[in-house]
C-alpha cells in the first residue's frame, strides 16, 4: 500500500515577520482568522491583490456598521431587561407595551371570574337577598372590565366589592400594587426612550469632507462641525480616532486598530463652545499617523477616521453623542472650508448653504516628514555659521598657496630691491 504524498497547502503566509515554530517540517497551516480579519488581511499577505471598497467602521450617519452575531448567552439580555426594552424598536416597544397591560387585566379578569364562579356568584344574579363578592358581576365580561377598572383606578361605580368576601380584597390589594409596579416600569420605560437624545444628533453636522492644508506653516488634517439648534450643546467635546488594521512586528494581525488622534486634547482645544460651525485642527507631526503620509500616498491608505462630538442637551440634561466618519477618499488634499460666518448689522449669520464647500489652496504635496527634513535642511547654514567661517579661511590660504610663481619672484624682486635701498 502506498501512503498518500503530503503536499503544501496553497495558502502560507508570506513574509519574515509571519514565521511560526511548527512541529510537521512540510506543511504550515494558515491559522483561522475571523472574516473580518481575513477581508482585512495587509496586501503582503493576501494573495488577492485586487482593489476592494473600503467597508465603513461607522457609516456617515453615526450608526456604528458591526452586527453582533453567534451571542450564545443571551440570557444577559434579559438581566437587564429595562434597558432592553429601550433599545428595542418603537414597533416592538408599542406592541410589548399594549400586551403587557392586556394580558394583566386579562389575568385578574380571570381570576375575579373564578372567585365569583365559586362563590356561586352566577347563580344568584337576579337575588337581591345574595350578598356577592363583586355587585353586577355576572360573567367574565364584566370581571374583565371590572379589572381594568380596579387597576387603571378609574371608578365607574356599577361594579363594587362587597365587605363580605376576604379573597377579593386580598386580590384587589395585590393587583394595585402589581398594577402601579406595571406602570411605574413600563411609563418609565416609554419616557426614557421617547426623551432619548439620539434625535437631537440628528441636528449636530458634520462636514462631509476633510481637507489637509497648511495652518500656521505646519500641516494639518482639518474637518467642521456645527450645530442647527439655537439651544445649544453644554460641554462639548471632540476626539477622534483612526481606524486602520495593523501588524506587529511578531507577526499578530489585528484588524481595526484604533489610534488617539489629538485634537487639542493637551491644550484644550477639543472642548468647543459650540455657538456657530468650528473647524477642528489635527496639526500632523511626529506624534501623529499622518505623520508620513503624502498626497501620493494619501490613496493608497486603507484607513477611517472616526470622529465623535459629545455634550450635554442644554434643555433636558442629558448626555448626548454625535459619530460620522471619513474614509482616504473623503479626505482632500490641498483644500479648505469655504468660510460661513458673516457679520450682519448687529450680529453674526451663519450660512450653512456653505458649510459642506471646500476650496483649493497650494499646499506642498510632501508628507509632514519629508517636510520637516527639508526645513532641517534650509535651516543648517544658519546653524553652522562659525563652521561655515572656518572654512572660508581654510580655502583663501589655500587660494594663496597655489598662486603661479611669477607672482612669487615679483614679490621677492620687490623685496630685494627694497633690501638694496635700505642698504644704501
Amino acid at each position: 500500500s502506498t501512503q498518500p504524498a503530503l503536499t503544501e497547502p496553497s495558502n502560507v503566509l508570506e513574509g519574515d515577520s509571519m514565521d511560526q515554530d511548527v512541529e510537521s517540517p512540510v506543511a504550515i497551516h494558515q491559522p483561522k482568522l475571523p472574516k473580518q480579519a481575513r477581508d482585512d488581511l495587509p496586501r503582503h499577505v493576501s494573495r488577492d491583490r485586487t482593489k476592494r471598497k473600503i467597508q465603513r467602521y461607522v457609516r456617515k450617519d453615526g450608526k456604528c456598521n458591526v452586527h453582533h452575531g453567534n451571542v450564545r448567552e443571551t440570557y444577559r439580555y434579559l438581566t437587564d431587561i429595562f434597558t432592553t426594552l429601550v433599545d428595542l424598536k418603537w414597533r416592538f416597544n408599542l406592541l410589548i407595551f399594549v400586551m403587557v397591560y392586556t394580558v394583566t387585566w386579562l389575568f385578574f379578569g380571570m381570576i375575579w371570574w373564578l372567585i365569583a364562579y365559586i362563590r356561586g356568584d352566577m347563580d344568584h344574579v337576579e337575588d337581591p337577598s345574595w350578598t356577592p363578592c363583586v355587585t353586577n358581576l355576572n360573567g367574565f365580561v364584566s370581571a374583565f372590565l371590572f379589572s381594568i377598572e380596579t387597576e387603571t383606578t378609574i371608578g365607574y361605580g356599577y361594579r363594587v366589592i362587597t365587605d363580605k368576601c376576604p379573597e377579593g380584597i386580598v386580590l384587589l390589594l395585590i393587583q394595585s400594587v402589581l398594577g402601579s409596579i406595571v406602570n411605574a416600569f413600563m411609563v418609565g420605560c416609554m419616557f426614557v426612550k421617547i426623551s432619548q437624545p439620539k434625535k437631537r444628533a440628528e441636528t449636530l453636522v458634520f462636514s462631509t469632507h476633510a481637507v489637509i492644508s497648511m495652518r500656521d506653516g505646519k500641516l494639518c488634517l482639518m474637518f467642521r462641525v456645527g450645530d442647527l439648534r439655537n439651544s445649544h450643546i453644554v460641554e462639548a467635546s471632540i476626539r477622534a480616532k483612526l481606524i486602520k488594521s495593523k501588524q506587529t512586528s511578531e507577526g499578530e494581525f489585528i484588524p481595526l486598530n484604533q489610534t488617539d488622534i489629538n485634537v487639542g486634547y493637551y491644550t484644550g482645544d477639543d472642548r468647543l463652545f459650540l455657538v456657530s460651525p468650528l473647524i477642528i485642527s489635527h496639526e500632523i507631526n511626529q506624534q501623529s499617523p499622518f505623520w508620513e503620509i503624502s498626497k501620493a500616498q494619501l490613496p493608497k491608505e486603507e484607513l477611517e477616521i472616526v470622529v465623535i462630538l459629545e455634550g450635554m442637551v442644554e434643555a433636558t440634561g442629558m448626555t448626548c453623542q454625535a459619530r460620522s466618519s471619513y474614509i482616504t477618499s473623503e479626505i482632500l488634499w490641498g483644500y479648505r472650508f469655504t468660510p460661513v460666518l458673516t457679520l450682519e448689522d448687529g450680529f453674526y449669520e451663519v450660512d450653512y448653504n456653505s458649510f459642506h464647500e471646500t476650496y483649493e489652496t497650494s499646499t506642498p504635496s510632501l508628507s509632514a516628514k519629508e517636510l520637516a527634513e527639508l526645513a532641517s535642511r534650509a535651516e543648517l547654514p544658519l546653524s553652522w555659521s562659525v563652521s561655515s567661517k572656518l572654512n572660508q579661511h581654510a580655502e583663501l590660504e589655500t587660494e594663496e598657496e597655489e598662486k603661479s610663481p611669477e607672482e612669487q619672484t615679483e614679490r621677492n624682486g620687490d623685496v630685494a630691491n627694497l633690501e638694496n635701498e635700505s642698504k644704501v
